[in-house]
Formats: C-alpha cells, sequence, structure tokens
C-alpha cells in the first residue's frame, strides 16, 4: 500500500512559531549588534593588547638609554644615584659588569642576582618576556630589555625588567567592562528597535484598517497622508492614487453600463414592438410593412455591439492591427467619395500623395468615424487636407460649424459623450465614434485632436509617423490624367449633393 501524503499549505502548522515583522526585526537587530559587539570587542582587545605592549616596551627602552646616559657622561656611580632616584613600582633596574656581577640595582631585592642571562655588545638591545622572576621570587609577567654599554675600557650591561601584569590587568578590566555593557547595550537597541518598528506598524496598519473598510459602495473613501516624508508618505500617496484609479475605472464601467444599456433599449424595444404587432396579425401584411423597420434596428443594433467590442479592445490593448504599407491618400478618398454620394454638404479635398504602415480596414474606420462626426456638424462645408511635414503625415478635416470648446476638447474622446446632449440616433451618432477612432490612432502610434480652424470654424487633426518609401517611385505615365494623379499633383476636388 503506498503511503498517504498529506498536502501542506503555506501556513504555519501547529507547533510552528510564526514571528511578525517586529519581533523579527528586533530580533535581527539584536543578532546584528551582538555579532558587531562581539568582533568589535576582540578587535579592540587585540589592538589595546598590541598597543601597551608597545608602550611598554617602549618606556623600558627609554629607561635603559637614559642610564647608559648617564654613564657614559659620568660614571657608574652617578649612574648609580640615577638609578635609585628614578626608581618605580613596576620597573626594575640593573648595570651588570663584564663578569654579570650587578653594580647598581634600583631596589635591594636585585642587588644579588643578574635578571637576564642576555650580554648585549655595546650599542646593541636586546628583549624577552619572561613569566617570573625567580631570583627575587616575583611570579609576573615581566618584558625585559638589555642594553649593552661601554664606559672608557669596560663594557657593561643595562637591564631593565619592566612589568606585564599592569597590562593584563588592563585588559581584564576592560573585557569585563565590555561583558557587563553588552546584555544592557543588546537591552537598550532591542527596546529601541520594538518601540521604533512599532510605531511604524501603527501607520501601515492604520493605512491597512483604512483601506479594508473602503468597499464597492465606499469608493470616495481615503487614508490619512502622514507628514512624515519618508517611505511610509510614499505607501499613504501610492495607496490614494490606486484608490483614486479605482474610483475612476468604477465610475467609468458604471457610466459605460448605464449609456450601453440605454443605447440597446432602444433598438430592442422597438425590435420587440414590431415583433409583437407582426405576430397578432394573422394576414401577414403587418410583417410586410414592419420587416424594414426591423431590419434598420437589427443593424443599428448589430453596429453598436461592434462598435462597443472595438472600443473595449482598443482600451485594453487588444487592439490588433496589420502593419503594412498603406498608401493613406487612396485610403482617405474612397471615404471623401463615400461621404460625397450621401452629404448635403459642400466637399471639397486636397490630397498629397502619403504612405504609413499600417491596418486600411482600421483606418478606414477611424477616417469615416471623423468625416462622419464633421458631416453631422458641418453648415455647408467640409474641406479634407492631407500633406507630409517632416516625418509625420497629417490629415485635417475642417468644417464651417461651431468650434469644439476647449474644455470638451479631450472628453469628446470618452465613450458616449455628446456635446449636444442628443439620444437620439437622429440627432446625433451613438458617441463611440470619435472614441473608436482615438484608440484606433494610438494603436497606430499617432495622435487625434480637435483644434480651431482658420477661419475659427472646427478643425480635427490627424497625425501618423510617416513610411519611408521601400522602392523608388515610379515615374509618371503619359497616359490621361486620373483621379488620383490630380489629387497627387494637388488639384482640388469638390462637390455638392
Amino acid at each position: 500500500m503506498a503511503p498517504r501524503t498529506r498536502a501542506t499549505s503555506g501556513r504555519p502548522g501547529r507547533g510552528e512559531i510564526r514571528w511578525g515583522v517586529r519581533k523579527q526585526s528586533t530580533a535581527v537587530a539584536v543578532g546584528v549588534v551582538a555579532v558587531a559587539l562581539l568582533l568589535g570587542g576582540v578587535l579592540l582587545l587585540i589592538l589595546l593588547q598590541a598597543s601597551l605592549a608597545r608602550s611598554s616596551d617602549a618606556a623600558a627602552r627609554q629607561k635603559a638609554l637614559d642610564v647608559v646616559a648617564e654613564m657614559e657622561d659620568m660614571d657608574v656611580a652617578d649612574a648609580r644615584a640615577y638609578i635609585v632616584d628614578t626608581a618605580h613600582a613596576g620597573q626594575f633596574v640593573q648595570v651588570l659588569d663584564p663578569e654579570g656581577y650587578v653594580l647598581a640595582a634600583s631596589d635591594a631585592e636585585i642587588g644579588n642576582a643578574p635578571l637576564s642571562a642576555q650580554r648585549p655588545s655595546p650599542g646593541q638591545t636586546m628583549t624577552q618576556d619572561v613569566s617570573s622572576l625567580p631570583s627575587i621570587g616575583d611570579n609576573d609577567d615581566y618584558h625585559i630589555v638589555t642594553v649593552g654599554a661601554r664606559t672608557g675600557t669596560l663594557s657593561y650591561t643595562v637591564v631593565v625588567a619592566q612589568a606585564s601584569q599592569i597590562q593584563a590587568d588592563t585588559i581584564s578590566t576592560v573585557a569585563w567592562f565590555m561583558l557587563g555593557a553588552t546584555p544592557l547595550l543588546l537591552l537598550t537597541v532591542a527596546g529601541s528597535v520594538w518601540l521604533l518598528v512599532g510605531r511604524s506598524l501603527r501607520q501601515v496598519e492604520r493605512i491597512r484598517g483604512q483601506v479594508a473598510r473602503i468597499n464597492a459602495e465606499r469608493l470616495d473613501g481615503r487614508v490619512d497622508v502622514p507628514p512624515t516624508d519618508d517611505e511610509l508618505q510614499a505607501l499613504a500617496l501610492t495607496m490614494n492614487t490606486m484608490l483614486d484609479r479605482l474610483q475612476a475605472s468604477d465610475t467609468e464601467q458604471r457610466r459605460f453600463v448605464s449609456d450601453a444599456s440605454h443605447e440597446l433599449r432602444s433598438p430592442l424595444a422597438t425590435l420587440r414592438a414590431g415583433i409583437e404587432i407582426a405576430a397578432a396579425d394573422p394576414t401577414g401584411a403587418m410583417w410586410l410593412q414592419m420587416k424594414d423597420v426591423l431590419a434598420e434596428e437589427t443593424t443599428r443594433m448589430s453596429f453598436l455591439v461592434e462598435d462597443l467590442l472595438t472600443l473595449a479592445k482598443a482600451n485594453d490593448g487588444g487592439l490588433r492591427v496589420e502593419q503594412k504599407d498603406v498608401d493613406l491618400d487612396d485610403v482617405l478618398d474612397q471615404e471623401i467619395r463615400r461621404l460625397r454620394s450621401t452629404s448635403r454638404n459642400e466637399i471639397s479635398a486636397e490630397l498629397a500623395p502619403a504612405r504609413i504602415r499600417g491596418d486600411a480596414r482600421r483606418l478606414m474606420q477611424v477616417l469615416r468615424n471623423v468625416l462622419d462626426n464633421a458631416d453631422r456638424h458641418a453648415l455647408s462645408r467640409i474641406a479634407v487636407d492631407l500633406r507630409t511635414v517632416g516625418d509625420r503625415v497629417i490629415i485635417t478635416v475642417d468644417n464651417d460649424g461651431d468650434p469644439i470648446p476647449e474644455a470638451d476638447r479631450e472628453r469628446i474622446f470618452e465613450r458616449f459623450v455628446r456635446l449636444d446632449g442628443s439620444r437620439s440616433r437622429e440627432g446625433g451618432g451613438s458617441g463611440l465614434g470619435l472614441a473608436i477612432a482615438a484608440g484606433i490612432v494610438a494603436a497606430h502610434h499617432g495622435s487625434i485632436r480637435p483644434t480651431d480652424g482658420p477661419a475659427g470654424h472646427c478643425r480635427f487633426e490627424i497625425a501618423f509617423p510617416r513610411s519611408e518609401p521601400a522602392e523608388p517611385a515610379e515615374p509618371a505615365e503619359p497616359a490621361d490624367v486620373t483621379p488620383r494623379e490630380s489629387r497627387r499633383h494637388g488639384v482640388q476636388e469638390s462637390g455638392r449633393r
């Protein structure tokens, strides 16, 4: 029988201990400080010991040299007086003759036997460390310096024994002081980190609590921003910025659903009423009268749903556009011809050859929406211009209607926005045309904006990146001038229906 396994989750088990941020921060801080104190203390004691040893050696050497100088300037008797007068605790001084007998000593205890067996030559210095001075029964550590000297024809040896116990006592005292102060310092660090992290976490907990109280019914709430000019303030500002985006997205979604429902309600109501009326007529004559109306409303609802899907893809970054060379003047000319066949306004166009990279079908949709918008708001004339400026291809669509107020020039690219406030299909479009156009233009790395025309009328300006020609242009044919060639030469076409 196969052994049974039990799934484990990310939560701590019954026997596990899970520390919070406060405890973890305190433990880490105490651990780091403890390790730093240990390493620093060891290094300090090593340096202190080395410094005391150098100081002791320097003092012993200097004492020996001073005694040698007295012997060279005076004599051994004067040196003996100098040694006795300058004697102090923890230091013993001897002057030995060539046979090793003690001629002078700083203390009566060391007047019988030499302290060291070293006999350096005149001018030579020798050192040694001993754990005791058996000749005087002293068991302390000593650092001994011996210096050779010559007075007249005789050679002498100066011995200075410097006690090392003072160094050991000093190091021991410092070590015990550090050992005693370390727990107090660690407790201070733990308490400080505990209070500091707790204070910071109180701010985080307050922000968390305020965010937790914000729900779908109360998206206008915001967190308090502490005036600390630190990460907590940045966190609060970021949370408020995120809440602003969420509220704006929620408002836009609610408005979108409301407007979409309103737009779909009218054709659905017409379809329902028409079907009920037609079904109530057993002769079928009513169906023949209503079928055109029902077909028109079905087409209207189909276009609206398609526009909604296109706009949703554009806003979510999912709008796919082909990247092919497109003769923009041909696409624009085709849309102008379509508009001339249905419009009552005078339409003039001046189109220069222009090629861009993009999706011809989507570009046609942009131009159709913009031209239809201009046709709805024009009084009598529409002027279209296509030209290349530097690395940009610019299309301007002018109509002699009123210009769009500056306060509304960004808002008109939002969904279901109609500046005239009309909700009827006869009074205006669905309010999605310009929003779709802006999304498609953005997908082509272009821009669209409303502005004022030269005469103070309404103008829309669309710009696209220019595509470099892949091959040299073909020479002009000597045949009759076609409509496309007339556009390439800047000939203006106009018409009125």
